[in-house]
């Protein structure tokens, strides 16, 4: 069924980023697949806003592996009292591999938000920051700023469709916005994952569309 885009919603593209591609230090299942998709739905100009989130770590981040002495990746710790995966080193701030991935033409963003600068506190979601020392989750400024436009839908696309994608799309719910996330412009870390996260979805009342069925 197509989905009529309304002048109120927004695309958020997630972390598209090289080292989140096949090569990288934390590459997503077939994350280059994703890549002609976005970029022609961002030179198609249908959305009449666009965001862009950023995965943008300090070196010796907290959810690095290489931060813990004696832990390897993909582990979980405690942190600040919640389960914190620890990630290769990823994204590290001015490295090619944290930049927008080149092959996307970019030209079509209102704004790019950068997650995951603080070095005690990893972000997943493009809405929030996660759980920090004080128990909160700080805002990462992106929920006023399309408050401020007054956008009510949010349609979410990017990496890793199992972790930042789907934490993405359910802050937005948690927020007050209707969320779609649009499966096929999206990877997971691993597609074990995809049955957990189409349940997590249908549970939260986030659609999961084909970019082929918007109503352009």
């Amino acid at each position: 069924m197509s989905r009529t885009l309304s002048p109120h919603a927004a695309l958020i593209v997630v972390d598209v980023q090289p080292d989140f591609m096949p090569g990288g230090t934390l590459a997503c299942h077939q994350g280059e697949a994703i890549v002609p998709g976005v970029d022609r739905l961002l030179r198609s100009r249908v959305f009449s806003h666009v965001v862009a989130t950023q995965d943008w770590h300090p070196r010796g981040h907290i959810s690095f592996a290489s931060s813990h002495p004696g832990r390897a990746p993909f582990e979980q710790i405690a942190l600040h009292g919640q389960p914190q995966t620890l990630w290769p080193d990823h994204c590290v701030q001015g490295t090619p591999g944290a930049e927008l991935h080149p092959g996307i033409d970019w030209t079509a963003l209102d704004a790019v938000v950068r997650k995951g600068s603080d070095p005690a506190v990893d972000s997943y979601s493009g809405f929030r920051e996660n759980h920090g020392p004080q128990g909160a989750r700080p805002s990462t400024g992106l929920a006023g700023w399309l408050r401020e436009r007054g956008v009510d839908e949010v349609f979410v696309c990017g990496l890793a469709r199992d972790i930042c994608v789907l934490w993405t799309a359910q802050d937005a719910v948690e927020l007050g916005v209707r969320a779609s996330l649009l499966w096929d412009l999206s990877r997971p870390v691993t597609p074990t994952s995809d049955d957990a996260t189409r349940a997590t979805l249908q549970a939260r009342g986030i659609a999961l569309i084909e970019s082929a069925n918007l109503a352009i």
